[in-house]
């Protein structure tokens, strides 16, 4: 053990008259522990709340939608074989969009439905995975009406089960003697699913792209667009202009789910960046208290400095001996907010205790996701202020002058 390293412990372990000194020392730790830990529960369940609102996002979008100007794709399957040559593409779906009205003997709601490829669905979306009741496959049961798929919550609000009738309304009807008559086609309930996401669950119906065609008066076999699934959700920007040239380029367009859904999760990231910042100042208040500590073992030290002085310690020597100690107490107190804070986070991501409205959020509890450079960052960050607060006080007894010091002692 250094000499420095010695007599920095020394000091910081202080008893007797100077007991004062290790109780406020112990404070110095407490305080940049708490902070720590705060960064750490925090930026977890922020991070875990961004990360899992993207993976349910991704879990009803694709990571990326490719369609035409006037949203008519008549060469669609070619276009499919196209897509999923493309490096990096590990699937492809057709789509039919359009919005429509959907009663039934107990309400009438404004849904979005989508006509969907059961056989080529389970490729790119994660939809199969969270049915609930029945399945896409089940679409395709002939009978006298045409399936369709509905979310949980969207059923539970018109009181409907498996086996029901709906009937969907059309805005694409036709002029009559009478005026306009929109088209309405009764469906059977086939399934229900339930993503975890209250917006998608209530507005959300499926069916087949033929019945979807059929519904909306298509005279040909056309699509609205192409959706695909990529191997990595973070590179999708790079991988769009690929896909757009391998597809011909305009008038398709093709659109990621970074653009689909960036305000969301610039919003997110800002907020994330906001509390960061905020709970950093908790760590600030613990350096105040370091150096609060250190200037007062500077003024009862002043004897020993100017002592250690004379015998020959160097005005360097006596620097790292108060910066070790705002060190000892920074790497404590980091340790320990470490220690408090992934304990608190693996406690609320293993039992989820903590309960939120499903109806208000996409999730009914808080979700933690623990980050490894967040986790440094954290620590760099405590680790550098405890530092930066050592420099002051350091300094001072550094230019201490051991005449002076013993002159008035």
């Amino acid at each position: 053990m250094s000499f420095e390293l010695f007599v920095a412990r020394r000091y910081l372990t202080a008893r007797q008259k100077q007991a004062f000194i290790s109780v406020i020392s112990l404070i110095s730790v407490l305080g940049v522990g708490l902070g720590v830990a705060s960064l750490i529960v925090v930026v977890g369940v922020m991070h875990g709340f961004s990360t899992e609102l993207r993976d349910k996002i991704l879990g009803i979008n694709a990571h990326m939608v490719a369609a035409v100007a006037g949203g008519a794709m008549h060469d669609y399957r070619e276009l499919m074989g196209k897509a999923e040559a493309v490096p990096g593409v590990l699937g492809a779906t057709p789509f039919v969009y359009t919005e429509v009205m959907l009663s039934s003997a107990r309400g009438v709601k404004g849904v979005v439905l989508r006509g969907v490829d059961p056989a080529s669905a389970g490729k790119v979306l994660a939809l199969p995975k969270e049915m609930i009741v029945g399945s896409l496959d089940d679409l395709e049961i002939p009978g006298p009406f045409p399936g369709i798929v509905l979310g949980r919550e969207l059923a539970d609000r018109l009181g409907l089960i498996v086996g029901e009738t709906v009937n969907l309304m059309s805005p694409a009807g036709k002029e009559s003697a009478a005026g306009f008559s929109p088209k309405v086609k009764t469906f059977v309930l086939r399934g229900l699913f339930k993503s975890g996401m209250y917006e998608y669950d209530s507005t959300l119906a499926y069916v087949t792209i033929p019945a979807a065609q059929e519904l909306l008066g298509f005279k040909r076999d056309i699509a609205t667009g192409l959706e695909l699934k990529v191997a990595d959700v973070d590179a999708v920007d790079a991988l769009a202009p690929k896909v757009r040239a391998a597809l011909g380029g305009p008038p398709l367009f093709v659109r990621t789910w970074i653009d689909m859904n960036g305000n969301l999760f610039k919003a997110l990231h800002l907020e994330k960046t906001a509390m960061f910042v905020i709970l950093v100042m908790i760590v600030v208040v613990g350096c105040f208290s370091i150096i609060t500590t250190l200037i007062m073992l500077v003024m009862e030290k002043t004897r020993d400095i100017a002592i250690l002085m004379s015998m020959g310690a160097t005005p360097a020597a006596i620097r790292k001996i108060f910066m070790l100690q705002g060190v000892i107490i920074g790497v404590v107190g980091t340790a320990l907010g470490y220690a408090l804070g992934l304990g608190v986070a693996l406690a609320l991501e293993k039992y989820q205790f903590i309960k939120i409205p499903g109806d208000v959020y996409p999730m009914d509890h808080l979700p933690v996701r623990l980050d490894w450079s967040d986790m440094v960052i954290i620590g760099v960050t405590a680790l550098a202020l405890c530092f930066l607060a050592t420099m002051y006080p350091a300094r001072q007894a550094a230019r201490l002058s051991p005449v002076e010091a013993l002159r008035h002692d």
